[in-house]
């Protein structure tokens, strides 16, 4: 493409308002969240026991935790896939791309019958669905960091790299907050019979006013500028290896700390809760609501934080608090008292909002324009292979085998993973990316 067409295709010449570009960011990775976190509170709640016919309840919420870690597998072959097309083509029809992707597979859970209906077949689709669910969402976040970061303002990338990172708290709430409606207003049976659907199949709206918004923008400026120097790579996957292997694992590796906690936080804990500790499901639910406000409040302050004293201190910050955040996991969660289970997972979700908030614009910063898209996807979603895709599996067994202490040691060791390669980044903080 060149930069007569590229320019030719853009709306407003190819100039976008600072609020047009915020909100095309975060209103694209709160819809994908939303997709992805409706299948992980369905997970922990019913889909064991609509697809997966085994006697024992442990059983079924094993193997619906292993449905939930396929996702994270196709997490970075997508954004292999969109990566390359993000680096060649652009920002803005990739990201168009894997808003398509991600809302056709998560509508299309909602109509798969389960195990009683068709047997096997079931399970079967649900996992390939669950597969393009991650494909979708692989190629989402580095696009819209990309194009949060590519447009910000000298000194304030951390902060618009802030906006992407809202959207897995929005998504959260929005998830969490219509299976909560679901389970207050239903039956157990209706619920398990066809309630458990209704968000799924509501993800086919939001992706119609995502992919309305995202239509409106232009190309980045960064992007328009490596095409004018001609200054794009054949197999950006290649490069990215073959030049930046080690800025990748060291991304890779400190994104650790934030799906850990998110998902042991919230998945593990939410299951862990409901069949161990015997909570109400909505009243889990709503603790889960009222907690992830905290993680939506932490992350503007950590991203003007990181802006002002650079992302590695925050982040070193962050993990530290984390470290010791583990050893609390058995007295306030397996206390099974309110308050100090609310307290749990408050302090689990803020500290996320923590860790989590400086990546929108780190991530990008590790690399040149002709390979951002794709490194920044790639170093994300194998970060989420480490981090989350085996979490909720592992806290269970460690559950069933040690107890919620080493459920705590496990989160723990994860941070303890991302300070060791916060510790051996740069700081990024002053890197231009043009």
């Amino acid at each position: 493409m060149s930069s007569a067409s590229l320019s030719a295709t853009e709306p407003d010449g190819g100039k976008n308002s600072s609020s047009r570009v915020i909100f095309a960011s975060f209103i694209g990775t709160a819809i994908e969240f939303y997709d992805f976190y409706v299948y992980a509170t369905a997970a922990a709640l019913v889909i064991g026991p609509v697809f997966f016919p085994h006697d024992s309840p442990a059983a079924q919420a094993l193997s619906a935790f292993v449905t939930f870690g396929i996702a994270f597998v196709a997490r970075p072959i997508g954004s292999f896939l969109f990566g390359h097309f993000g680096d060649r083509i652009g920002r803005k029809s990739t990201l168009v791309a894997s808003l398509l992707v991600m809302g056709l597979s998560t509508t299309l859970i909602g109509f798969v019958p389960g195990y009683d209906s068709i047997g096997s077949l079931a399970p079967v689709l649900l996992c390939i669905l669950r597969f393009g669910q991650g494909i979708g969402l692989g190629g989402e976040w580095g696009g819209a960091a990309l194009l949060a970061t590519e447009y910000a303002p000298p000194g304030k990338r951390g902060w618009f790299g802030m906006f992407p990172q809202l959207g897995p708290s929005i998504g959260f709430l929005a998830s969490n907050g219509l299976f909560f409606g679901l389970a207050v207003s239903l039956s157990d049976e209706q619920f398990r019979s066809w309630g458990w659907r209704v968000p799924f199949i509501v993800s086919a709206v939001l992706v119609a006013l995502g992919l309305y918004v995202r239509l409106k923008i232009a190309e980045t400026p960064a992007f328009r500028a490596a095409v004018e120097r001609d200054e794009r790579v054949r197999v950006p996957i290649a490069t990215l290896f073959g030049q930046y292997l080690m800025p990748t694992l060291l991304g890779a590796l400190a994104m650790v700390v934030c799906y850990t906690l998110f998902y042991i936080s919230t998945v593990f804990s939410l299951s862990y809760g409901v069949s161990t500790l015997h909570f109400a499901r909505e009243k889990f639910l709503g603790l889960l609501c009222f907690a992830v406000i905290f993680m939506a409040i932490a992350t503007p302050i950590s991203a003007r934080a990181s802006d002002r004293f650079g992302r590695r201190p925050v982040l070193i910050v962050g993990c530290l608090a984390a470290i010791l955040s583990g050893f609390a996991m058995e007295s306030l969660l397996g206390s099974g008292n309110t308050y100090a289970v609310a307290l749990f997972l408050t302090l689990e979700l803020f500290l996320m909002g923590v860790t989590f908030a400086p990546m929108g614009a780190l991530l990008p910063e590790l690399f040149p324009t002709s390979v951002r898209y794709t490194g920044a996807g790639v170093a994300y979603n194998l970060g989420g292979i480490l981090g989350a895709s085996v979490a909720p599996y592992i806290a269970q067994l460690l559950a069933n085998r040690g107890g919620l202490a080493w459920v705590g040691g496990y989160v723990s060791v994860a941070a303890g993973v991302s300070l060791v390669a916060v510790l051996c980044m740069r700081e990024t903080r002053d890197v231009k990316l043009s």
